[in-house]
């Protein structure tokens, strides 16, 4: 377990709970002792975000940017931080750049042992997907499908009767 995890916990029930200068004293705290430690710089980016200091945290985003700079999530905040700003053009770039992260993500090789990182790693192989199987077998279609008793029956159209003629009026 990393040794600043119950720091960063402690952080992160502040931040939940709204004090975010509390948090963001807690995540300063681990970068004093830890300046890589990505996610308190990020952490600390949001707590700056939610407090409305969007400069301050486009700032540490960059900071979190330079620890990973391919990270979806760092390019995620950064387009939100620059959106609420006003710099919908930075926005933009920064949400591309965080599809192209998932995308490169998408086609990263699965981990050893041939399941996918979010499977569960308890499953049985019987429960795995299998992706070639037999064929289904084929079946026969019947001729003529049941009537549909659920739809009622439209009544037959019948033409509007004759009118009347009308008698010339006097004018």
């Amino acid at each position: 377990m990393d040794e600043f995890q119950a720091d960063y916990d402690d952080a992160m029930f502040e931040y939940s709970t709204g004090n975010f200068d509390g948090a963001i004293e807690r995540l300063e705290g681990i970068l004093n002792r830890s300046p890589d430690h990505f996610d308190a710089r990020l952490g600390i980016a949001m707590c700056h975000y939610r407090k409305g200091d969007y400069g301050r945290a486009i700032e540490d985003g960059h900071r979190a940017e330079k620890l990973r700079p391919h990270e979806q999530l760092v390019h995620t905040n950064l387009s939100l931080f620059y959106m609420k700003s006003g710099d919908k053009k930075t926005a933009e770039h920064h949400g591309l750049q965080a599809r192209i992260a998932s995308w490169k993500q998408d086609m990263t090789a699965p981990p050893a042992g041939g399941t996918s990182p979010t499977a569960p790693t308890s499953a049985a192989p019987e429960d795995e997907l299998k992706m070639a199987g037999p064929k289904p077998q084929a079946f026969k279609l019947p001729e003529k499908f049941p009537d549909m008793p659920w739809k009622k029956a439209k009544p037959p159209i019948t033409p509007p009767p004759p009118s009347k003629p009308r008698p010339p009026t006097a004018s």
